[in-house]
């Protein structure tokens, strides 16, 4: 497949030069700008259920290639997080005088 399109080659040296040239004159603002107006234009041209489609369709190969136990292991290590998040968060509450929590 030949590249049709203005500039080096995408993955050269000289087009990796290209984006941090960019980056130096917008600043990382610029991209997740530019990331936000391209996800806005989607969402109206494909509508909210081709995310649905295209989320569906990662799963099913991520679980072909990770397995069922990869879904356990991220599962486990997100629980993990959210306890430790929680607890840090809110301060343990003692029951008072009558027995109950406040």
């Amino acid at each position: 497949m030949a590249n049709n399109k203005r500039g080096p080659e995408p993955g050269s040296q000289k087009a990796k030069h290209g984006g941090q040239a960019v980056r130096e004159k917008y600043g990382t603002e610029f991209y997740a700008r530019i990331g936000k107006k391209g996800g806005e234009a989607v969402k109206q041209k494909r509508g909210p259920q081709f995310y649905s489609e295209i989320g569906k369709k990662g799963g099913e190969s991520t679980k072909r290639q990770q397995g069922s136990a990869f879904y356990s292991r991220i599962g486990k290590k997100g629980g993990e997080r959210g306890r430790a998040a929680s607890s840090a968060a809110a301060p343990a509450q003692t029951p008072d005088e009558s027995g109950t929590t406040p």
